[in-house]
């Protein structure tokens, strides 16, 4: 028997994301001898899953239907009766709720992660789900935000106190995602604007492609043309095609769907694009900063906490196409500031989002709160019991 400690992750779905990026990297990085994982996932997971390289990661599929799924929750509560876990590690706020199926299991710490809010409530001000938050908030353990921006809207609109709410930021595999070594001869001889994740509404990508179409009126005839990429999948990837194509830029817009060669994509980009609506704090834009890449993105959530307007990037309204568009604009004339400024973008990650940091914060709160609920009180049992 394999006495070593068990966190279960319990996510919506396992898919190509920027969430799930940092889920992967922690169960990969973090010793083994210290933590085994499990993942729960309410719905399903797709070929993401092969990123795990740590052995004996089981993943469960739950298959939740649309809607409430109340029959969901006595299936978590089994599972983690029978999995018999030392953490329950939820993310965001479609795993929240099960919290509670962990807490009459008996699961002995529960921890909660808000990586982001979206499109449809931008400001976090939906009282339902904010109300949901707060009746929690005895239940979970520890709330980890990933950007101070959530951190504050933890604090002020949900009520999470101060001793339960604790910043973790985001990190970046540095050695991954490098600089091209050829660098500013790359970026002076072509303008590739370039933005990677899930197409859905809360990113924008429609608007990416307002601002791409109003860029090209905006380069001289005696600079490289700008083209554009946007790599991912999603719901709203048909939507975006269609739009591509009315509007005649099927050459010029390469839309190449899920990619595991991010990396390298990116070493193909000359300026990195992030319209989001909201965010938490972006991994992409992290990986973008750590490949020497300036950075336009909107002016939400955690992103002006890692862009620095005029030094690693430029940011932008949300939803202003003129603006995003004028700010492309400035990198494809001036590729010496875009090269200025992805150098200053990759010593800001590398001093303040490495990978190693954020696991070690992850782990350091797994046996803090381990060792604080083992020393004060037994571990919780089921009222069933």
């Amino acid at each position: 028997m394999n006495n070593t400690p068990l966190v279960v992750h319990l996510i919506y779905r396992l898919d190509f994301g920027g969430l799930e990026t940092l889920l992967v990297e922690c169960i990969n990085r973090m010793p083994a001898d210290r933590y085994r994982h499990a993942i729960v996932c309410l719905t399903d997971y797709t070929e993401f899953s092969k990123k795990i390289t740590r052995p004996g990661v089981e993943i469960f599929a739950l298959h939740k239907p649309p809607g409430l799924g109340l029959g969901i929750h006595a299936e978590v509560w089994k599972l983690l009766r029978r999995l018999r876990p030392a953490v329950l590690h939820t993310y965001n706020l479609a795993a929240a709720e099960y919290a509670m199926a962990a807490w009459l299991a008996g699961v002995p710490v529960r921890i909660h992660a808000e990586h982001g809010r979206d499109a449809r409530d931008p400001e976090g001000k939906n009282v339902k789900h904010n109300l949901l938050r707060r009746l929690l908030i005895p239940i979970v353990d520890r709330w980890v935000p990933v950007s101070a921006d959530l951190q504050r809207w933890l604090k002020h609109a949900v009520g999470v106190p101060d001793r339960k709410n604790m910043l973790i930021n985001n990190g970046v595999d540095t050695t991954r995602f490098q600089p091209d070594s050829q660098g500013a001869a790359v970026a002076a001889s072509q303008c590739v604007i370039g933005t990677v994740g899930r197409i859905q509404d809360v990113k924008n990508h429609l608007g990416l492609v307002d601002a791409f179409i109003l860029l090209r009126n905006r380069i001289p005839e005696n600079l490289p043309q700008p083209r554009l990429v946007i790599v991912g999948d999603g719901p709203l990837l048909p939507a975006l095609k269609e739009k591509v194509a009315a509007a005649g830029l099927a050459d010029l817009v390469w839309l190449p769907g899920a990619r595991s060669d991010i990396a390298e994509l990116m070493r193909t980009f000359s300026v990195f694009a992030l319209p989001s609506i909201a965010e938490g704090t972006p991994v992409t834009i992290l990986e973008a900063m750590s490949a020497g890449l300036p950075v336009v993105a909107t002016r939400v959530g955690g992103i002006p906490e890692v862009v620095v307007d005029g030094q690693t990037g430029t940011l932008v309204p949300p939803s202003d196409a003129e603006a995003l568009a004028e700010a492309l604009a400035s990198y494809c004339r001036q590729p010496a500031l875009a090269a200025r400024h992805g150098v200053a973008g990759r010593e800001r990650v590398e001093r303040n989002y490495s990978i190693d940091a954020m696991v070690s914060a992850y782990a350091g709160l797994y046996d803090a709160l381990r060792t604080t609920k083992t020393k004060f009180r037994e571990p919780i049992k089921s009222c069933v019991e």
